[in-house]
């Protein structure tokens, strides 16, 4: 049986193969594509540019209409590759609120969550480098 997603493909110039990559990728390799930018003081503290999202981190929202907005994450959808923050929502026009998903690349992380065994894990490796 043929499968749907090549785990052997490297790149390609052409955004048809790009975007089929990212939409067939199975959620192990989707975990990847929520991952978002420290910001500078972080970047110092660690020397790491950027890290997976984690429920709990501090995010600036960098573009868009919550633009200069900041919240923790709510929530994540590794599916649909989108972020709930605390506090971003719309008013539908019945007038009950519902969250807004945002991109992860227009997020900025500023504070991060230390509660995860394996995050910790990294911080130091990348520390102690």
């Amino acid at each position: 049986m043929k499968t749907k997603f090549s785990s052997s493909w490297k790149k390609s110039i052409q955004p048809r193969k790009q975007r089929k990559y990212r939409h067939k990728a199975p959620l192990h390799i989707r975990q990847k594509f929520v991952s978002v930018h420290l910001s500078k003081e972080l970047r110092k503290k660690y020397n790491k540019r950027s890290m997976n999202l984690r429920k709990g981190d501090g995010v600036n929202v960098m573009r868009g209409q919550f633009r200069k907005k900041t919240g923790k994450i709510n929530g994540i959808d590794i599916k649909k590759t989108k972020v709930y923050v605390d506090g971003i929502e719309v008013v539908k026009k019945d007038g009950t609120k519902a969250r807004y998903p945002i991109h992860p690349s227009n997020l900025v992380i500023t504070e991060l969550n230390m509660d995860d065994k394996m995050r910790n894990k990294i911080v130091k490796r990348v520390e102690g480098n």
